[in-house]
């Protein structure tokens, strides 16, 4: 018996398996030791900073202890702390403005889905503008609005308590854990670190191709500017340190 596959149906095939393939996860180069370490890190993160706020304001509160977003912030503080999305303006200013842009959206419009696209749209703006994205903030904005009626009644209260109450707390626990934990935490961004240190004309050469490169692109990228320039250097250096065949 034969089976005839048309042209046709192949091409789609390898349409569909190419577009598939795309799907596939990129590998972490990550020790099973560090994935143990951001998951303990979460763990202490979000259970001391639900046990500080329930202990500061008590069970009787009529806003949640801990929002939910506090989730999403300790995935990037504690799995992804080389991140420009973890920094803490990012975390304290992200979480801010969001719910400012939010609780303002829930007061004046009165239409939930377009307060709700609104508060996020706006957020997002105004953490670029401001150099503070923080992907979790997104969900500080929806909670604003769509938090419900201890929320709305709260008014400007949110952003004080829990928002800015949950980022500080949670913040201070990823301080200390990177500390004990020897993680470069912050992970600064230094203005012009050509300058800042003895360099070689290649080595500002690359600074300058790189700087003018990631202009180019024109979109974010989640990775550090020097942290990128340093993986670009190592990797040249250890290129040619591998015996030529």
């Amino acid at each position: 018996m034969r089976v005839f596959c048309c042209p046709r149906s192949y091409t789609v095939f390898r349409t569909l398996h190419s577009s598939l393939q795309r799907w596939r996860p990129a590998p972490l180069h990550l020790s099973p030791r560090e994935c143990l370490r951001a998951a303990f890190g979460a763990l202490l993160g979000i259970g001391i900073t639900a046990a500080l706020c329930t202990w500061a304001l008590g069970l009787s509160a009529d806003l949640p202890l801990l929002i939910a977003p506090m989730g999403a912030s300790a995935v990037l503080l504690f799995a992804a702390p080389a991140s420009p999305l973890a920094q803490p303006w990012a975390l304290l200013g992200g979480n801010l403005v969001a719910s400012l842009v939010g609780v303002t959206c829930a007061a004046w419009i009165s239409n939930e889905i377009i307060a709700a696209a609104l508060a996020v749209s706006v957020a997002i703006g105004l953490m670029l503008a401001l150099r503070c994205l923080h992907p979790p903030s997104g969900a500080v904005a929806l909670t604003a609005v769509l938090g419900g009626p201890s929320i709305h009644a709260a008014g400007y209260g949110f952003v004080l308590d829990p928002v800015l109450l949950n980022s500080a707390v949670l913040l201070v626990c990823a301080l200390v854990f990177h500390t004990f934990s020897r993680h470069r935490y912050p992970h600064g961004h230094v203005p012009n670190p050509v300058a800042a240190r003895a360099v070689s004309p290649a080595s500002q050469q690359l600074h300058q191709a790189l700087q003018a490169v990631l202009d180019e692109r024109d979109e974010f990228i989640d990775v550090d500017a020097d942290d990128l320039e340093a993986i670009v250097t190592a990797t040249l250096a250890r290129l040619n340190q591998e015996p030529r065949r």
